[in-house]
């Protein structure tokens, strides 16, 4: 089952801040449900690059791919704003991991959607997912960076796109 939290955006150790552009909207004058995604995307990948996972994907061939994804709509993204997109683990099993994500208007002053997903160890060369023999468990465990866990050890990653 999918939670979502009320955490406010400063709970979220990577965070990016991005513009809303002009062509994010759609004919309903408001930004498309996608583009929500591709900033979720955005988001993993730089939480994926905090953790150098993306590293040890190159090295040894495992790595994480999304294998579900969702979204909670809370409030309607319009242009011009500004928003943070924040990223973290919540869940960490053998060979997977949950992520949650917030995106946070500036101009709304409040997290206007709430997304999830689940990420799994990949065996790229193989084409499959990664068991936990093969250490992409230990990885996704190691390189959670904000699960309980490692919580002591985490900060918080702030990343400015323009």
């Amino acid at each position: 089952m999918i939670t979502y939290t009320d955490s406010p955006i400063d709970r979220f150790p990577v965070r990016l801040t991005l513009p809303v552009l002009w062509g994010h909207m759609d004919a309903f004058r408001h930004v498309n449900n996608v583009v929500y995604f591709r900033y979720f995307e955005s988001s993993r990948i730089a939480y994926f690059e905090a953790g150098k996972l993306m590293e040890i994907m190159e090295r040894t061939g495992v790595g994480p791919i999304l294998a579900e994804t969702s979204c909670r709509y809370l409030k309607p993204l319009v242009f011009p704003d500004t928003i943070e997109v924040g990223c973290r683990t919540t869940v960490v099993r053998s060979s997977e991991m949950e992520q949650e994500y917030a995106i946070y208007s500036h101009r709304q002053d409040r997290i206007v959607a709430r997304g999830w997903g689940l990420i799994v160890a990949y065996d790229y060369h193989a084409l499959k997912r990664a068991s936990a023999r093969s250490g992409g468990g230990d990885r996704t465990r190691r390189y959670a960076l904000d699960h309980p866990h490692h919580r002591a050890r985490s900060r918080a990653l702030i990343v400015y796109h323009r």
